[in-house]
């Protein structure tokens, strides 16, 4: 069972190594869904940890059907996390209609390699995620994050059982969003999925004293002294409960 943690900085890209987890999925602005991060904090996590390093290739919030230079904004940030050193992207492109974008999704998988790719949870705006999983496994792409077309991962529990059994194989199939301690034992056995996606941020106050309260820096309105960040304790106890389910399949089958 793999375990990856969505971090948007150093701090929680590091504690997610020391919990457990396989690797990171590493964004910015997760607020607004994740964007793409800066070069250097590409490279600062990248010099931090030895688990896998995912980058999210998004190159602003929305919708995600992009013109022509967006995803020439795409390209070249796919070709920087390449140069630092990252193991794999994440992306996803829809048409117009809600469809997969095959034809751009595979022109920059193949821009990637040799890094992984994983397709995100764009598949879950699709118009049809059935035929949206048969469209990004002739891309080239490696994974699927997905919910199961539903707000949360329990809730697309059944969906996500489908496109395990549908792939038979050809492309991983990640479980993402509303993945928990409390629930992640039972969205595995509902899914038979093996690859398991969770952010697991807490809201912290921020440690500044001095505060202006007559503004906002942002469009969220009281959001400047809040911080989010990854718990070490939290993703080890996730950790710990996935590894405890492959225990327990083990034991069951050793029995028979």
């Amino acid at each position: 069972m793999e375990l990856e943690i969505c971090v948007d900085s150093l701090e929680s890209a590091i504690t997610a190594e020391r919990g457990g987890a396989d690797r990171v999925e590493l964004c910015s602005d997760l607020l607004e869904g994740g964007i793409t991060p800066s070069s250097g904090m590409i490279q600062a996590v990248r010099s931090k940890i030895d688990i896998g390093l995912f980058v999210m290739i998004r190159p602003r919030g929305g919708d995600l059907f992009y013109s022509d230079s967006e995803v020439e904004v795409m390209s070249r940030d796919i070709l920087e996390a390449k140069r630092l050193g990252a193991d794999g992207v994440v992306l996803g492109l829809l048409t117009i209609d809600g469809r997969v974008d095959v034809l751009r999704t595979e022109t920059l998988v193949r821009l990637a390699a040799p890094m992984q790719v994983t397709f995100h949870r764009a598949i879950d705006m699709a118009v049809d995620i059935d035929q949206a999983c048969e469209d990004i496994i002739t891309t080239g792409a490696h994974r699927i994050l997905t919910s199961g077309g539903k707000q949360t991962a329990p809730a697309g529990a059944e969906q996500i059982a489908r496109l395990v059994e549908a792939s038979k194989g050809r492309i991983g199939i990640m479980v993402g969003s509303g993945i928990r301690v409390h629930n992640i034992v039972e969205v595995a056995q509902a899914t038979g999925a093996r690859e398991f996606h969770a952010s697991l941020r807490k809201r912290v106050a921020s440690p500044v004293i001095y505060r202006n309260h007559v503004l906002d820096m942002g469009g969220r309105q009281g959001e400047e002294f809040i911080r989010y960040t990854v718990l070490e304790d939290d993703v080890r106890s996730l950790r710990q409960t996935l590894d405890s389910t492959v225990q327990g399949r083990s034991q069951k089958h050793s029995v028979k």
